[in-house]
This record gives structure tokens, sequence and C-alpha cells, in this order.
């Protein structure tokens, strides 16, 4: 923890948690406290995140809460759910605060400081996932006192899940355990970096790999054989096609950034020799669609040309030839209705009325699709996530946590935004 708190450790009730943060401080110490250790553990998703979880949920156990861990097929990773009740002991109905918990990876990048250990200068916490998204669950984390003290009409509720960066996989396993156990919230803040402003939607993303096998030849002798690569490079142009089209012919809508649905082939590897005809050839290509398109119809363009045009003529070279299409990640868009509660009560604790709409991807969708409706605001400019020396400002934590305090007042009992 840097020097400006070292003396609010997480928890720590000397920090006044659950109190708004002062208007003399941008952000208080036990939010800053608690960002720092979350950003400590090395969430990187292709490592586990049990310490960071087990934190957590050791914390609500000390507080008097239970929390339900949903794990992957392997134990190491977990999503984590907890309730804090309504005033009458009620656990149903109520707001989601959700957040994913894995980073992306540092490598390659040149950090100022260990990204790993949280560093406070001029008014910003520098940090691995300090934008994307632990200083919303740390902001939310620290209120959690006054969530408890407060006499709470409706309960809420902590969503932390796991691999998000890499396709959403955690969130539907948590999702599936809510319906399981009959828990249906009324409604859902992602807390992804918006500079605390509403999203009500945002693109689906789907990402695929493909998979040509043709027939190895000596290179003199290339009429034996079946050239992989040429043939997914044939695919690959036809996707660039697919993608053209959507660009010149919309559908359109002009309140995202990109107003129209996108394609593109991002990684391809393939052959072996110069001298020998590559009998393989391995390509990942993904789609970001507007949440109003079905992605399965646009798959089925490409789908389509490969198995009625590109593998008849590939077979008449070599009867083994085959193209192969799996998925890798799929995420749906977000489309939040401006007629939803969550999307009225969202507007009026920020004050924003604007109708914002992004390209890139949350779990915001994952929950609308399971029925919980949903937006996506948190502290932080996403133009910050990922990059080398990412950082959340103390004055979007501190807006954070103002929002939460707004939150927590306007669920309580006889409560009036």
């Amino acid at each position: 923890m840097s020097a400006s708190a070292t003396s609010a450790s997480a928890g720590s009730s000397a920090a006044l948690p659950g109190t708004p943060p002062s208007p003399d401080l941008p952000a208080s110490a036990t939010a800053i406290a608690w960002t720092e250790k979350l950003i400590s553990f090395d969430t990187t998703s292709r490592l586990p995140n049990l310490g960071l979880i087990e934190t957590v949920r050791d914390y609500l156990r000390s507080a008097g809460l239970d929390a339900t861990l949903t794990y992957d097929e392997t134990g190491q990773w977990a999503n984590l759910f907890a309730t804090v009740p309504a005033h009458d002991g009620t656990t149903h109905g109520g707001i989601v605060l959700s957040g994913h918990t894995d980073v992306v990876p540092v490598e390659g990048q040149q950090w100022d400081s260990d990204p790993f250990v949280a560093r406070i200068d001029d008014g910003k916490l520098y940090g691995r996932g300090s934008c994307d998204m632990k200083g919303f669950i740390g902001t939310a984390l620290a209120l959690l006192p006054q969530m408890q003290s407060a006499k709470l009409a409706k309960p809420i509720h902590f969503a932390l899940s796991f691999d998000e960066e890499v396709g959403c996989a955690g969130a539907p396993l948590l999702l599936a355990d809510l319906q399981k156990r009959g828990l249906r919230p009324e409604g859902c803040i992602v807390g992804e970096p918006t500079s605390m402003r509403p999203i009500v939607a945002h693109k689906g993303i789907n990402a695929y790999r493909c998979c040509v096998r043709g027939h190895a030849a000596h290179s003199s002798l290339t009429p034996q054989g079946l050239n992989a690569i040429e043939y997914a490079a044939r695919l690959i142009c036809h996707i660039r096609d697919v993608a053209q089209r959507y660009r010149s012919h919309g559908p359109f809508d002009t309140l995202y950034d990109v107003p129209f649905t996108t394609a593109q082939t991002s990684t391809i590897t393939g052959g072996n020799a110069i001298n020998t005809v590559p009998a393989h050839c391995e390509f990942q290509f993904e789609f970001r669609n507007l949440p109003t398109m079905d992605p399965q119809a646009i798959l089925a363009q490409i789908e389509t040309y490969a198995r009625d045009t590109l593998l008849p003529q590939m077979r008449r070279e070599h009867p083994d030839a085959a193209i192969e299409i799996s998925e890798i990640a799929a995420a749906p868009g977000l489309d939040a209705s401006e007629q939803a509660a969550i999307t009225q009560l969202v507007r009026a604790l920020t004050a924003d009325q604007a109708k914002r709409k992004v390209a890139y991807g949350t779990e915001a969708g994952l929950f609308q699709r399971a029925g919980i409706p949903t937006v996506v605001c948190g502290p932080g400019n996403i133009e910050q996530a990922h990059k080398p020396n990412e950082f959340v400002s103390l004055e979007q934590l501190g807006a954070s946590e103002s929002f939460i305090h707004k939150l927590i007042t306007s669920l309580e009992v006889h409560a009036h935004v």
C-alpha cells in the first residue's frame, strides 16, 4: 500500500468505513485501501483468482454475510455472490453491484513501477486493474458497513466474476447458480470504467477459431497437394467482405463511436517449410455486432461460404479437405430499456440523461439475457484500461463512493431519489 493509505488497511474501522468521502478528500482511505489490496493480487486471466475471492469472502464473513462461490471445472477460479439483506431479511429482488476480478497481462508493456503494487501520484492511483475494474469493487466493499447500517427496503448484492477478459467465461456460471437458487435481482450495475456516466448499450463480441485442413506435398508437385493457407486466405477475404458490407450498408446506430457491426481476422498460423504445400492453417476471427443484430445470422454468412463455396472446390483437389469453425468466446450485447427501473435509477443518481453506447463489451449483456435489467456505470476512463501505467483518479474513486452512497440512501425505507 502507498504511504497515503497505510494507516487504513482494508476493513479498518479507523478509516471510518461506510461514510461518504469528505468534501476535502476525493476518496476515502478505506476505498483507497481496498483498491490497493485488490490490485496486489495478480489476477491476470491465466492465473487463478482464489486469493482475491477468498479474501473478499472472509471479509464478508467477518461482517456476518454468507458468500456463495461458483467454481470453474478445475476449482482454481471462482465467482462470488453475496447479499446484504433488506431490513426485514429479504434477499430477493434488489440491486446487484457487479465487477470482474481478472485483469489483462502486463508482459511487453513498459510500466514505471510494479503493476501489482498500487502507487498514488498526483491524484491518480496506478496499478493493473485500478481502472478495469478493481476501483469499483474497492469502493463497493468500502461501503459495506453503510449498507448494513441502513434500513434497506431492498437488498444489495455483490457479484464478482472471473475470466471476463477472455470471453466472459465466469459470469454464466454465477448467473446459472442464481437461477438454480431462485434469486432474481431487479437490476444490476456493472461498474466498468465509464467516468461514472451511464452506458445503456454496447456491442456483442463473438470470437472463433477456424482450422483449414489441406494436404501436404513437395512444392515442386503442387498439383498433388492442397494448399490450406490459400483457402484460409480466401475465407479471410470473405470475412473482410462481410465486414465491408456492414460498414457500407449498415444497419447503423450513430450513438456508437463505430456505428456499425465490425469483423476482423486477428491471428493466423500455418505451414512448416517454404518448399512444402501447407496441409494446415489456423486463424482466429471476431465480430462485434450491434445488439439489435443476431450474431448467428452473421456467423451463418461465413459458414455458408466455407461450406457451399470453398469446401466443394477443396474436395475436388483432395477428398479429406476440411474447414472447421469453433467458438472461442461469445458475450451478448447490451440494449437497456430507458423505461427500466434500473436505468431510471442510475440516471437519477448520476443526474445524467444523455444516451451513450459503446463498442467494447462487458458482462452486462449476460445479466440482461438472464432477465436482470442492467446498466454500465463505474469509475475511471476506458482509455486507461489495458495500458501500461493504468490508473484511476482519486476523484473518480470518490465519485464512485458518492454514487454508491446515494444508491444505498435511495434503497432505504421511504427513501426517494
